[in-house]
């Protein structure tokens, strides 16, 4: 019988991984809380499809088979069935905590409970459930069908059962992980970056070196693909600025300081690519 999935948010994150969990043979309902964001979700899926069967990388019968694995509801309580509930929502603990606590309520006793956060403590989502022992981390990258990391989070109460099921859930969707055993604010992959990034930035503000030439530095002196700026500008300015001040808030440690600029960077809207204008003008 195949395994059933609810993933909870249909943005970028939400959808890609309802698609590679449906390309991988999981029975996916996919929940938002407006119609227009499940419509602008599937409509992103079935785009990202198209892309690989035009490039030869996925039958079309295949992706069409994983297009009808895929249902959409507005309803929280179409996850009650669900092995595994995946929550990809805003990057903000009211809003997890609220739905980590009503899917407590609903879901089945041997149900895993995972958040797509890149940043807030796990322990802080699972503290609003009576079963922190069965909600872990589940940390995938955008964009989630072409980046193949997911970083395994084990908050204070996680168990050893509940952990390896959430590897053998990620795995199956063709992700390789890696594990973070102590719940620290921004995990292992956001510290490094927001760390990186605040470098970077406070470099470029203070006229140490332009934009283009830290990048440069970064990939041809440490083989990185993007460089920590470009990268800024792909994710949103405003993300990891949230980011660098979560971990920031969390651990006190001024190298996540955000600088100045950055702050200013999205006072005015210069969030990156997506707004035309960050670190580079597009």
């Amino acid at each position: 019988m195949a395994k059933k999935l609810a993933v909870i948010g249909a943005g970028l994150m939400g959808s890609g991984i309802a698609q590679v969990s449906a390309q991988a043979g999981w029975d996916v309902v996919l929940r938002d809380v407006t119609d227009e964001a499940l419509t602008r979700g599937t409509d992103g899926i079935k785009a990202s499809f198209d892309k690989f069967v035009g490039k030869g990388k996925l039958a079309a019968e295949d992706a069409a088979a994983a297009l009808a694995r895929i249902s959409t509801t507005t309803e929280l309580e179409a996850a009650a069935d669900a092995d595994v509930v995946v929550e990809a929502v805003f990057e903000k603990i009211e809003v997890k905590r609220e739905i980590f606590a009503t899917l407590d309520r609903l879901v089945k006793d041997e149900t895993i409970l995972a958040s797509n956060t890149s940043a807030i403590p796990i322990t802080k989502i699972a503290a609003a459930t009576r079963r922190p022992e069965r909600v872990v981390g589940t940390h995938f990258f955008s964009p989630v069908p072409m980046m193949g990391l997911c970083e395994l989070v084990r908050g204070h109460k996680t168990s050893d059962e509940t952990l390896a099921a959430a590897r053998e859930f990620a795995e199956s969707t063709g992700k390789t992980c890696i594990v973070v055993n102590r719940d620290v604010a921004g995990f292992v992959t956001t510290r490094l970056i927001a760390a990186l990034v605040v470098e970077a930035a406070k470099l470029a503000e203070s006229g140490v070196a332009s934009a283009e030439d830290i990048d440069i530095a970064c990939k041809l002196g440490f083989g990185h693909a993007m460089g920590p700026l470009a990268t800024a500008d792909l994710t949103g300015v405003d993300i990891l600025l949230h980011a660098a001040e979560n971990i920031y808030t969390e651990s006190q440690d001024e190298k996540f300081a955000p600088p100045e600029q950055m702050r200013r960077m999205v006072d005015a809207g210069d969030i990156g690519r997506k707004s035309g204008q960050g670190f580079y003008r597009y």
